[in-house]
């Protein structure tokens, strides 16, 4: 569900970076009370697994269309929202700059519908309200794929909005909604059952993670190191191999694009479209999830395709573009969300001696 800048006007773009920057300050802010050394490698190695599995599209049977999981609620679940928002926003960052994924204009408003609505409203108010009864395998089960679910249906509604107030007259509000939210309810209802199963696992290894993220609390004393490799080959096994097995089918998003428009992409304006476009080709160093095209001879058969000329695409799309990209794509996710975990501890400790 990642938006290209097409989709949107400066305005709306401008207002979405803004908003989207508020909420990151308020969760740095927020995030002090329960930030210590643990939750540090723990954002990098959730961020870094989320960035591969987000490479992994699955087919929606029946409809030609395909989705990926958005890992929101995964990391609200895992890491709390304030610390589950910053790490979408450091996963959406590197996929826009290094692989053209999402546009730098619709940088905003991809954090905000995959970032915002699970971390603060979905977990808040409908998973945690699941849970709040005590917290066991069957709860996690039902709050996990409910609260996907729901997160996911904003997240579309709000992709719905973002387009109407931009001025896209090619996307109809009526037709696209109607063809934006079932495609997305599907898409979510997997997700949900990803999400459970990665934190029904985090469960029976350590329910320490999950009760004290739920409370609001430090992961403090707690051993992490099992769960921790557990995840990074998880991360590794999906982003370099498992990622050959995604479906070419057209995500959720470009599904309904398609149906409304004719077309998956919308022609982009000139202006600030074509200046971040310029930026954006040139910064991205393995576009699309793997490496830039190099002018050459044609081979007789083109790689990825049957043999036989009919153009049909071979499946397992086995490339070593889109696996060094997930790899390097989750060593640097996982770089980049350490980082923000880092400073902000420093922050933390700052202020304290500060005060004392």
């Amino acid at each position: 569900m990642h938006m290209a800048d097409a989709l949107i006007s400066p305005a709306v773009g401008g207002t979405m970076l803004a908003a989207t920057a508020g909420v990151a300050a308020y969760s740095v802010r927020k995030i002090q009370d329960e930030m210590d050394e643990k939750k540090i490698p723990l954002m990098g190695v959730m961020g870094a697994f989320v960035f591969a599995a987000q490479m992994i599209n699955f087919a929606i049977p029946g409809t030609g269309s395909s989705g990926h999981i958005g890992g929101g609620m995964l990391l609200a679940i895992l890491l709390g929202p304030y610390a589950g928002f910053l790490t979408m926003a450091s996963i959406l960052l590197i996929q826009a700059l290094f692989f053209s994924d999402g546009g730098l204009l619709a940088f905003g408003c991809n954090v905000f519908n995959l970032g915002f609505y699970t971390c603060f409203i979905a977990y808040p108010y409908i998973y945690k309200w699941i849970i709040r009864k005590g917290i066991n395998s069957r709860r996690i089960f039902g709050a996990s794929i409910t609260s996907a679910v729901i997160g996911l249906q904003m997240g579309a509604f709000s992709v719905v909005l973002q387009t109407l107030l931009s001025g896209k007259t090619e996307l109809p509000f009526g037709t696209f909604v109607l063809l934006m939210q079932p495609i997305h309810l599907a898409i979510g209802i997997v997700e949900g059952l990803i999400t459970a199963a990665i934190v029904a696992f985090v469960w029976r290894a350590k329910p320490e993670i999950i009760e004290r993220t739920a409370a609001g609390e430090a992961i403090g004393n707690i051993s992490l190191k099992g769960v921790l490799t557990v995840l990074l080959i998880l991360t590794v096994v999906v982003g370099g191999v498992l990622s050959w097995f995604a479906s070419a089918d057209p995500d959720g998003l470009e599904w309904s694009i398609e149906k409304v428009a004719g077309t998956t992409e919308l022609e982009a304006p000139k202006g600030i479209h074509e200046i971040l476009s310029n930026i954006q080709d040139k910064i991205a160093f393995l576009p699309d999830y793997g490496f830039k095209s190099v002018e050459s001879e044609e081979a007789e058969e083109p790689s990825g395709e049957l043999p036989g000329g009919e153009g049909q695409e071979a499946w397992p799309a086995i490339d070593a573009g889109t696996s060094v990209s997930g790899i390097v794509g989750g060593a640097l996710t996982l770089a980049l969300a350490a980082i923000t975990g880092l400073t902000i501890s420093m922050m933390k400790r700052r202020a304290k001696s500060k005060t004392a």
